[in-house]
């Protein structure tokens, strides 16, 4: 699968437009955006593995915020127990992550940021939130600093 900012936002406008359209908690000063979408691996602790057989970013619609995990190779997503979640470890800590699925995308993974969306002013900031979000789950690389996949490998937090 290429970049899946396209196909979101095309699968989840046409969502807005039609089932979505009289939601009453929806958001009427937010539309649907694809945000900071990068190649990742479970278990990386760099922000973007270019091979990474994932897609992750933040979807924003005008009724949620999810964190998205796509899958850019086939068989890619992570097992979730029926009627669960898996819990995964990104750089910036361990999130829960429920299956989810929807004609015109295919199979995917989310984790609930914002549901619903009434506290965000406009589309700016519900975007500066998401990109910060990201900023705090995929931290820049400090030259020098421990690697915290070392640490998980003895069980000790990052």
């Amino acid at each position: 699968m290429t970049c899946p900012d396209v196909l979101l936002q095309t699968v989840y406008g046409h969502i807005a437009q039609t089932r979505m359209r009289d939601f009453p908690l929806g958001n009427p000063r937010l539309s649907v955006e694809a945000i900071g979408f990068r190649r990742w691996r479970v278990g990386a602790c760099e922000a973007e593995v270019a091979d990474g057989p994932l897609w992750l970013g933040v979807l924003l619609t005008p009724w949620f915020m999810n964190l998205m995990l796509l899958p850019a190779e086939p068989g890619a997503l992570p097992a979730v127990p029926a009627g669960g979640d898996v819990v995964l470890a990104l750089p910036g800590g361990d999130l829960p992550f429920m299956a989810g699925s929807e004609d015109g995308i295919g199979d995917y993974r989310l984790c609930s940021l914002f549901s619903p969306t009434q506290q965000f002013a406009d589309q700016d900031s519900a975007r500066a939130t998401a990109e910060e979000i990201l900023r705090q789950l995929f931290p820049a690389a400090v030259p020098g600093a421990p690697d915290p996949a070392r640490r998980r490998l003895f069980g000790l937090a990052p």
